[in-house]
């Protein structure tokens, strides 16, 4: 299982486990010092004898799909909203995205993968507010400024202990 930490910080560890094995500690301290196990310090070891050619350093987990210009083109047609694309209602699910993305880039993702890509491009989780159409919202103002608050108070067992 991969420790704790991005890419940079692990290599910051095993560097300082070299170190300080260069310094004279055992493979046992060294273990214990930068929080790792004594057969992970030993490999380090022998790795550092045997220089291997640098792997470019990548974020761990699978790759996406998608180039940087093609996140930046699926961002804007979600801006343009679902009934640019014909759907009845103006709200995105990841099914939707997921043949928006079909449609654009010819890549399937599944949902759980569009959910991922979403995250990763700041988009969060948005439930649309179901709102009757008679709504008045000035009275609905004037309720809570004017009408809650008197009920709270009468309704208060402090204030009126002889409604309780």
């Amino acid at each position: 299982m991969r420790p704790f930490g991005t890419s940079e910080q692990l290599a910051r560890r095993r560097q300082r486990a070299r170190d300080l094995l260069r310094r004279g500690l055992s493979a046992r301290e060294v273990a214990q010092r930068v929080g790792a196990t004594e057969r992970s310090v030993r490999r380090w070891q022998q790795e550092s004898k045997r220089p291997q050619r640098r792997r470019r350093e990548r974020r761990p987990g699978r790759p996406c799909h998608l180039t940087a210009t093609q996140l930046q083109r699926l961002e804007r047609a979600l801006g343009r909203g679902a009934y640019a694309y014909g759907y009845a209602e103006d709200y995105w699910t990841l099914d939707r995205i997921a043949h928006l993305i079909w449609d654009l880039f010819r890549v399937r993702y599944r949902p759980s993968g569009v959910w991922y890509l979403l995250q990763r491009l700041g988009w969060s989780c948005q439930k649309p507010q179901r709102r009757t159409l008679q709504r008045d919202d000035e009275a609905i103002a004037h309720w809570k400024r004017y009408v809650w608050p008197h009920i709270k108070k009468v309704a208060d067992p402090v204030r009126n202990p002889r409604l309780y």
